[in-house]
């Protein structure tokens, strides 16, 4: 061995072994394994970052906002509503629920197809009568295998597309994976459906939720063309029951109407609701129904607000910074600064409630309106108050969509409701006003969780443009960086996402760890590591025959999926699968296509994925739990990828 391949090859041990050692983040990993070849004078210092301007890094990020539009805008809520059985048995019921999130996975990020459902899967079994994790595990792996499928599915399928760009070939297209891919995934699904599930150890769910607030009562508003138009109450609560909601009573003109007399619902009533906060807005999606009242019933709130402002005593009420005025009262000698004395030219300040409204102008425009949760502290200034005597809309240009109050159902609207310390809020405005409000009112935020308020035009425009852009890739009218990063900018010109959520959807550690490690993979092929790597696999293992060493490909990459990052998995061994091929003298397609199959099954530790690390708590399980199901899984999927690969990717 040369010195170069000496060096490399202690690079990439030390990088295995930290990863599997997890006490650093493994794009720090990545980057240091970077910055040593580098150093080591085995990557140029110019070339270092060439790696993060890849087409495969840009499609990962892409992908990722993509996916998240989807995940904010409740298209895949949507899905899971309409194509999920409702009274089926376990096997039938596990086998649709895995083959919808194993669509889903295939065209956006897996852990976001999981994180939304995962509330569903709990709920299923509940439905079911078994333990959570007997529809958690099955989930967690059916998203992996959907990665399978398309080049999207998974950031490793885009790694593996770019390395056969090395070999001077062009990458794969979208749907190169799909012909062994679903065969492989499909197999997995059934085995899992009819067998998988059982194997899986009946825990105690750990921790359920994290937290629980209770059911919420809301406020909606029949809005125009609303389904809810002409529905006596008796329909409506019947519709609303499928969502897990119901009415508690109806508002009509401001006054509170008797159901018996209510007659047919009509534009503009407001209906209170209460829900639980995740079936809340399928509960008012599936009638049409908006978040809140009308902007003139808005309005009448805040010239009621002004009157009584006037009329009450300043002592019952907060004071000015704990209302977030946020005034700020400078003297000078008793003489306030800013109030012009008339033998002065100087010039009058802006009233401070005007500066006050002028910033949540400004910050309304610059921002994008969220939901999110707060609960009230103890020896908070809002205790007694109302949402209608805190006049939010005015002070801070947030608005109360709802309260939970555990234990304890609400009879009032929400505006009229006196609040109590531990009452969960609902807020919806900019989440930088949200922050001020919190921070001045002593309130905490709860941890995010998915709430969404139902917006059919956003639904449909965030499903068109990645619709869009999985065609243009498809058809090959524009590669696939340019055709996802298209999406995202129609994303952006149409406002269908938040701009601060594009940035928090891209998982910037897989985005470092893409960029550092394609660099060190060109510098094993370079040094020829990666061949000699290939020769001790062939000689001492494979003996020289092909379909062996794709066999051992697979084998390999399988292990290493179960221990490291999937896409440090690819990273590291497209080089050898290529460098194998290149020995043979054969085609490398299908030992990058075995990587890639290997590098989307890593089925037996929590570490392995992060979908497996996300269903460790809900799921009660122990470390050792995986295996039991994803063992036999991983070999089913082995004996069924063989021979896909060697029919559809000739050697």
């Amino acid at each position: 061995m040369t010195q170069p391949q000496w060096m490399i090859l202690a690079i990439l041990v030390a990088t295995l072994g930290l990863f599997l050692w997890g006490r650093w983040r493994h794009d720090i990993v990545s980057a240091a394994a970077l910055l040593a070849t580098v150093l080591l004078g085995l990557v140029p210092a110019e070339d270092a970052f060439l790696g993060f301007a890849h087409p495969a890094v840009i499609t990962v990020a892409c992908v990722l906002i993509l996916s998240a539009a989807l995940l904010h805008t409740g298209v895949v809520d949507q899905l899971a509503q309409s194509l999920l059985p409702a009274n089926s048995g376990p096997s039938i019921t596990i086998i649709a629920f895995c083959t919808l999130a194993a669509v889903m996975s295939s065209f956006m990020n897996n852990v976001g197809a999981l994180a939304l459902l995962m509330p569903l899967a709990i709920q299923m079994a509940q439905r079911l009568d078994i333990a959570p994790g007997k529809v958690l595990m099955p989930l967690s792996f059916s998203t992996m295998m959907g990665g399978m499928m398309t080049l999207i599915g998974t950031p490793s399928n885009l790694i593996v597309s770019g390395f056969r760009t090395y070999d001077g070939l062009s990458g794969f297209r979208m749907f190169d994976f799909t012909p062994v891919g679903i065969i492989v995934a499909a197999s997995g699904l059934v085995f899992v459906g009819l067998i998988g599930w059982r194997l899986v150890p009946a825990r105690e769910r750990a921790g359920a939720d994290s937290f629980d607030t209770g059911a919420y009562l809301t406020e909606a508003r029949v809005a125009p063309h609303s389904k809810a138009i002409g529905m006596v109450l008796h329909e409506a609560e019947t519709a609303l029951a499928e969502a897990d909601a119901q009415i508690i009573s109806l508002v009509r003109n401001e006054v509170r109407v008797p159901p018996y007399s209510a007659g047919s619902l009509r534009e503009g009533d407001v209906v209170l609701i209460e829900a639980d906060p995740a079936s809340m807005a399928q509960a008012l999606d599936s009638l049409g129904l908006e978040f809140g009242e009308s902007k003139d019933h808005a309005q009448k709130d805040e010239e009621y607000d002004d009157e009584s402002d006037t009329n009450s005593n300043p002592q019952e009420g907060l004071n000015a910074a704990s209302l977030g005025d946020r005034r700020e009262e400078h003297h000078d000698g008793g003489v306030n600064v800013g109030v012009a004395d008339d033998d002065t030219d100087e010039p009058e300040q802006e009233d401070p409630e005007k500066e006050q409204e002028k910033k949540i102008e400004e910050t309304t425009k610059a921002s994008d309106v969220e939901l999110m949760e707060l609960v009230i502290l103890p020896g908070s200034p809002l205790l007694g108050r109302s949402a209608r005597d805190l006049d939010l809309r005015k002070r801070y240009g947030i608005t109360v969509l709802a309260i939970s109050r555990q234990g304890a159902r609400i009879h009032s609207r929400v505006r009229h409701t006196s609040l109590r310390d531990g009452d969960v809020l609902l807020m919806q405005g900019p989440s930088d006003l949200i922050t001020d409000f919190a921070s001045d009112t002593g309130c905490a935020p709860l941890a995010p969780r998915p709430l969404r308020s139902p917006n059919r035009r956003n639904m449909l425009t965030a499903a068109g443009i990645m619709v869009f852009s999985i065609a243009l890739t498809a058809t090959g009218i524009l590669p696939a960086a340019i055709s996802f990063l298209l999406g995202v900018v129609l994303l952006m010109v149409l406002r269908v996402l938040p701009l601060r959520k594009m940035y928090d959807s891209v998982d910037w550690s897989v985005i470092v760890l893409l960029g550092a490690l394609l660099p060190v993979a060109q510098a094993m092929e370079e040094t020829g590591t990666a061949q000699l790597i290939a020769v001790f696999l062939l000689e001492n293992v494979a003996q020289g025959n092909a379909i062996w060493a794709l066999v051992v490909v697979l084998a390999v990459t399988l292990t290493m999926s179960d221990v490291i990052n999937n896409a440090a998995t690819a990273a590291i061994m497209c080089p050898i699968a290529i460098g194998t091929a290149q020995q043979l003298g054969v085609n490398p397609d299908p030992y990058l296509m075995a990587v890639a199959i290997g590098a989307s099954a890593a089925f037996l530790t929590p570490i392995g994925h992060q979908n497996n690390t996300l269903i460790l708590g809900p799921g009660g399980f122990r470390f050792g739990d995986y295996w039991r199901l994803g063992l036999p899984l991983e070999i089913a999927l082995s004996i069924v990828a063989i021979p896909m690969l060697l029919w559809v990717w000739p050697l």
